[in-house]
């Protein structure tokens, strides 16, 4: 009994590991999603194939495009060890068991090709789950090096109230917003979207971000701003290399607010009795062109007015039909009655009812700034 209590407790425990962090929509997200994003991975590079007629042949079509593309993503000696496990597999398949006696017992053994594929096959994943552990952990490093260029706190700015969020859709994500003092009193708000995802769209905004502290040191007009950081996008990269801005100069004393966008999605302005305004110029991003121009405008934030800076990853957040988010959303979670953290909390809950279980597709980031009813004529606090 006890021998038996043991063994069961091993089973117990062997389950729990397997399952314990395990849950129902793990597994539909690993049959739906998960299969479709590898099948796309693997056939990218193969030309279209021939349809065939019957499901027999389109599932042999199929799998010849996985064990292709599953051979040409592997590095040369891994590609020849994926080869040779799966010639001993087939091997394997047309040999006859292993069979050894031992006092009178029979005892069936599978064939040794059949072994030694399972043997090469957990070997070859082995090197590729190294090798993806290693990457997550410089994707890591990566992740909190962008952390670090995305602001921690909000400003403490009298007669004003701010709150912000972000999301990304892979480990590093090319959004970018911030507050930004300037040696006169007056504060920059920035949000931009670096073109493409992951890495390249990080490496890219981190690029912006150096850039754009430089010029509005320089000089904070915003017209200036866009010059200095199209020239150095120009000169990085290649035309994929490029990204929308939208840099606002508020003055804390009057509520002025000048600013310049470029492609970007154009930000929203509610006013006190609840009107919406579009603030923005339409036009290529920076980096595209290099006598790119982009002319400046103005206006006051009245007080109780409310300004929505975000990036199109909120509008254009799918739902598992495949339906974005819109533009109505915004302008709903933007309404009077409420402050800049509801208004954020309140956008995002949308969205997260709105998306359900499907995955962000691109990078979100939105800022609110509210100027307060009493806004009295106060300096600027430098940000924790």
């Amino acid at each position: 009994m006890p021998t038996q209590r043991r063994r069961d407790s091993n089973r117990r425990r062997l389950w729990r590991h397997y399952t314990g962090d395990l849950h129902r929509q793990d597994l539909q997200r690993l049959f739906d999603r998960d299969a479709a994003r590898v099948w796309r991975v693997l056939t990218r590079d193969e030309a279209k194939p021939k349809a065939a007629r019957t499901s027999l042949g389109r599932g042999w079509i199929r799998l010849k495009l996985v064990l292709i593309g599953l051979s040409t993503k592997l590095s040369p000696p891994r590609r020849l060890l994926f080869g040779v496990a799966l010639v001993t597999f087939v091997l394997g398949l047309g040999s006859r068991q292993l069979e050894l006696s031992f006092n009178h017992v029979v005892i069936r053994f599978p064939s040794l090709y059949l072994v030694v594929a399972f043997a090469l096959m957990v070997f070859l994943l082995a090197l590729e789950l190294a090798d993806r552990v290693l990457v997550r952990d410089e994707l890591e490093v990566a992740r909190e090096l962008q952390r670090d260029l995305l602001p921690h706190a909000v400003p403490e700015l009298p007669g004003f109230r701010f709150a912000h969020a972000s999301r990304t859709a892979n480990e590093v994500g090319g959004d970018y917003h911030d507050y930004i003092p300037l040696a006169d009193g007056r504060l920059a708000l920035v949000i931009g979207d670096a073109s493409g995802h992951g890495m390249a769209s990080g490496l890219l905004m981190a690029i912006a971000s150096a850039v754009l502290k430089l010029a509005l040191e320089l000089d904070p007009a915003p017209e200036k701003v866009f010059s200095l950081v199209n020239r150095v996008l120009c000169r990085t990269g290649d035309r994929r290399a490029f990204m929308s801005l939208f840099v606002g100069i508020l003055d804390p004393s009057t509520g002025a607010l000048t600013y310049a966008c470029a492609g970007h999605p154009f930000p929203l302005l509610r006013r006190s009795g609840g009107a919406i305004e579009e603030l923005g110029q339409g036009g290529l991003p920076l980096g595209l062109r290099l006598d790119r121009t982009v002319a400046a405008d103005a206006t006051v934030l009245q007080p109780d007015d409310a300004l929505l800076l975000y990036s199109d990853g909120l509008p254009e957040a799918a739902s598992p039909r495949g339906e974005p988010l819109g533009f109505e959303c915004l302008e709903r979670g933007l309404r009077p009655d409420g402050d800049p953290p509801s208004v954020v909390a309140r956008l995002l809950a949308a969205l997260d009812a709105h998306a359900d279980t499907e995955p962000l597709h691109d990078d979100l980031s939105l800022v609110v700034v509210q100027r307060l009813a009493a806004s009295p004529e106060l300096g600027l606090e430098s940000r924790a």
